[in-house]
């Protein structure tokens, strides 16, 4: 990376950084105070999907604009929405306007994280892509892990995080008018969306095995953190366990997205994912035999974090290896598609799974997903082989 890449490397970082924070800190924000406010726990989940409804809807609109003004007034624009829907909270405490709001934050999101990826991959040579990928996961992990300091100072001022998290955002957007606008890779096809659902079919093709992780990725995160402590309280675990248990698997994510990233660089991404997935699936399928167990499941959830917490940056890393230049926004929004798609099938099936079988094979459900994941990067290996011989 040249010096102004550098610069505006930073710059993207740090508003990953910030978004993470406002999504770390929305989620048990918005829990506290329905709770205290005497709404079911169905309503708080159903406010909380409003997110990834945002993202899937918006997913197919992005290229187009994208393509004609650049990153830079993509990043504005969403940083903006993201901004002013945080500081609207406070305005109106009701079910219907707060679930608007987050449907807007999950556009406003979408449009940063969108915008901020592509022009990573871009520029990232890939020699080096494993390791900025791994630094946008990292920064985003520790704004998302700081978010939810910002609840306790719901017992002074219900109003004070909203606005304290909409002045950070907007000092981070501030800092995008410094960097210099650029556009992706252009080709001869259609800007349309029926252009973009076409080029959607061709990145498929060439790239489908490595939407896997963020799929996984997203599954992983939503089901631990929705579904495992009610299934940990059912098994007899306290609640200042789960505490302890749960973070774990987060923490070891943080500590290993650089060093993955950097071996995926060495080594290869197909290979550091396949070792992941198998490392991810040994350590839920051993947390299923050792369930009653605190410290056995701390481990458990250390050494999963380590291997699959940097899944959603190791797949858009190994994206972008696969696919030409002109097709890389089409296919991170694919990867923000499937990453939406976990996030919301994961507290669905794990509630399934708690219902029907009462949680016995909650962590047999994890592993058999992280096992799945891993045959099909073996299906692609074996079939790229074949194609490269000619058989």
């Amino acid at each position: 990376m040249n010096k102004q890449q550098k610069f505006q490397f930073w710059i993207l970082i740090g508003i990953v950084a910030i978004s993470g924070f406002s999504q770390g800190m929305l989620l048990p924000l918005i829990a506290v105070i329905f709770e205290k406010a005497g709404l079911p726990s169905s309503l708080n989940g159903l406010n909380a999907i409003a997110l990834y409804i945002g993202i899937l809807l918006a997913s197919p609109l992005m290229e187009a604009p994208l393509r004609k003004l650049g990153y830079k007034p993509m990043i504005l624009i969403g940083g903006l929405i993201v901004a002013i829907s945080l500081f609207l909270f406070p305005l109106w405490q009701s079910f219907w306007f707060w679930f608007a709001l987050r449907f807007f934050i999950g556009i406003g999101d979408h449009m940063l994280h969108f915008a901020s990826q592509t022009w990573i991959t871009s520029f990232s040579q890939s020699e080096n892509r494993g390791k900025n990928i791994a630094l946008y996961g990292l920064f985003f992990g520790l704004g998302f892990a700081a978010g939810p300091i910002m609840t306790r100072l719901v017992e002074i001022n219900a109003a004070w995080p909203f606005q304290i998290s909409s002045a950070i955002a907007l000092v981070g957007w501030l800092t995008v008018f410094y960097v210099k606008n650029e556009h992706p890779e252009q080709d001869l096809e259609t800007t349309s969306i029926l252009g973009t659902f076409q080029r959607f079919g061709q990145v498929f093709k060439y790239a489908w095995v490595a939407f896997l992780p963020p799929f996984a990725y997203g599954f992983l995160e939503t089901s631990l953190n929705g579904n495992f402590p009610v299934y940990a309280l059912r098994l007899g675990i306290t609640i200042d366990a789960v505490s302890i248990i749960l973070p774990a698997f987060a923490i070891g994510g943080i500590v290993f997205q650089l060093p993955l990233g950097m071996l995926s660089d060495h080594y290869g991404r197909h290979k550091v994912l396949s070792w992941t997935m198998l490392v991810g699936f040994a350590s839920f399928a051993v947390a299923g035999m050792i369930e009653h167990s605190t410290s056995g499941l701390f481990i458990c959830f250390f050494i999963a974090g380590m291997a699959v917490g940097s899944s959603f940056s190791l797949g858009i890393s190994y994206m972008a290896d696969l696919l030409p230049k002109n097709l890389l926004p089409a296919g991170n929004i694919m990867c923000g598609i499937l990453f939406s798609a976990g996030s919301m099938a994961g507290p669905l099936l794990g509630g399934i799974n708690l219902q029907l079988t009462n949680g016995t094979s909650f962590f047999y459900m994890i592993s058999g997903i992280l096992l799945a994941i891993f045959f099909a990067l073996f299906l692609f290996s074996f079939k790229e082989k074949q194609h490269r011989t000619g058989h």
